[in-house]
């Protein structure tokens, strides 16, 4: 047993869904995202998939002695001054890496949102890339990669279908959550055990 898998059942939480991604690149979108576990938790799957990850942080979090180890592991300083060009920043390191898992939390933030941030499609869309579909549901004590999803470039319509899968989930802190009271949509079978 790996210890990422190890931890995962200490923290009560149980891998599905997790099968080789036969894609190069993606983009993998991780919701709900309300607290900093979330990050952890993420962390340990992704790293059970076995995928040559990057991961955006604010620069400030890469301070001796930690900074070269988070770089080791694919997280990617970026700069909050220069966040307009964050779409621009973020296409460029897919299309030059040979494979990459690009990971990113579409609400943006720990704080309940209404309506994700759309920077996570205009990524995939620009890169030419899929959307993976990551949880990290506290309600099932699940967590995992659902389908890869396709863009059509038709923004509300692919939205709508992606937000079908996380509906029911619950974050870290019950209620962070935007879609937590929608009632479960065609999860798979898996999820649902």
């Amino acid at each position: 047993m790996r210890l990422s898998e190890f931890i995962l059942r200490l923290c009560r939480f149980k891998p599905v869904g997790l099968r080789p991604i036969e894609e190069k690149k993606c983009v993998i979108i991780m919701a709900p995202h309300t607290g900093i576990r979330d990050f952890f938790l993420g962390f340990l799957m992704i790293r059970l998939l076995n995928l040559k990850m990057a991961l955006i942080m604010k620069k400030e979090l890469f301070v001796f002695p930690i900074a070269k180890a988070m770089k080791r592991v694919g997280m990617v300083p970026v700069d909050r001054e220069h966040a307009r060009n964050f779409v621009k920043f973020s296409v460029n390191l897919i299309k030059e890496s040979d494979e990459i898992a690009y990971i990113i939390c579409p609400e943006g933030t720990r704080k309940r949102v209404d309506k994700w941030k759309r920077g996570f499609y205009e990524i995939a869309m620009m890169a030419g890339v899929p959307i993976g579909l990551s949880h990290i549901d506290f309600r099932s004590r699940t967590l995992g990669v659902g389908a890869m999803f396709y863009p059509t470039g038709n923004y509300e319509a692919d939205l709508a279908e992606i937000e079908k899968y996380y509906y029911g989930m619950q974050g870290t802190h019950k209620g962070g959550f935007n879609l937590e009271d929608r009632e479960p949509y065609a999860h798979p079978e898996w999820l649902k055990k």
